[in-house]
């Protein structure tokens, strides 16, 4: 029954997807206005995590600015959905036009030595078309990692979808075996690593938005065990529909960098973004669920 359940429920989803890659962006922007309408008024979709996040955060807003925020973060987050299920029917020529990497060749001295590298975004913009683009814009194979769908279908249709330009997807629970199985090939690691971490144990705890924030281990721990350079990159909404990916260096030799210090830059990097468009970011993560514990 599960099995017969599963082949429906993908059948639906991809006549959807079907139906959405037949639409043109400009009315697909219709409907996603009409979607950050529901999901801000009707559904009030984590409106309250939303709220509760800038609050603890120090951007210090008043009432005023900080409806106009929640406003634009929930233009921002439907832009992202209908963009999402876009992506699945979206052809070579149209990534390239709406996600360009504006500076690839930051990567080239590092290909050029076969080097492998771990580029590392926030959930900021639309970091899901990065799948895409990268492998059409860097010499580099590209390798992302993904919390693995029950539904089976589904899954292998959105590996199959990524895969259509070279971007192999890997699942979260295989990460540091995905490393190693990528040793001899040159590989750019896609990281989006602001999350809220399960395992406290390992977390990095540093200053952002004026809090201490557990982060992410892996970038760094991968970063240094595997010696790959760590790269970051801003996403930047040039108009709707159209986004630009700007590349730097955050650490080029991170095992001589101090721990934390890494995932610290990282952070640094992150929070400089926020502050200059906090609507860029998806702040419907519990991103303070966590507080650190003094010994």
């Amino acid at each position: 029954m599960r099995k017969i359940t599963d082949i429906f429920t993908s059948g639906l989803f991809i006549a959807f997807v079907g139906i959405f890659g037949i639409i043109p962006f400009r009315l697909l922007y219709y409907f996603s206005d009409f979607l950050a309408f529901l999901l801000r008024k009707v559904f009030k979709y984590r409106l309250k995590v939303i709220h509760d996040n800038i609050s603890l955060s120090d951007l210090n807003l008043n009432n005023e600015q900080e409806k106009a925020l929640i406003k634009k973060i929930y233009a921002n987050l439907s832009d992202i959905i209908v963009e999402g299920i876009k992506s699945f029917t979206m052809s070579r020529s149209s990534v390239l036009k709406r996600h360009k990497v504006i500076n690839p060749e930051i990567v080239d001295p590092f290909f050029a030595k076969q080097k492998s590298l771990i580029l590392v975004t926030g959930h900021i913009c639309n970091w899901e078309w990065g799948s895409l683009s990268a492998g059409l814009q860097t010499p580099y194979h590209i390798l992302g990692f993904y919390k693995k769908l029950k539904n089976p279908y589904i899954d292998r249709f959105m590996r199959w979808s990524r895969s259509r330009f070279g971007t192999t997807l890997a699942s979260i629970k295989e990460t540091s075996l995905s490393f190693e199985r990528q040793k001899e090939i040159p590989t750019l690691f896609l990281m989006a690593a602001d999350q809220s971490p399960t395992n406290l144990e390992f977390a990095h705890w540093v200053g952002f938005l004026g809090r201490d924030t557990a982060f992410l281990h892996g970038p760094e721990k991968h970063a240094r065990n595997n010696d790959y350079p760590l790269i970051f990159s801003d996403i930047e909404r040039v108009r709707r529909g159209y986004y630009e990916m700007t590349l730097s260096v955050l650490a080029d030799k991170p095992n001589e960098i101090p721990e934390s210090k890494v995932t610290a830059r990282y952070a640094s990097a992150l929070e400089k973004i926020i502050r200059e468009k906090p609507e860029k970011w998806l702040w419907s993560h519990k991103r303070w669920k966590h507080q650190q514990q003094t010994k």
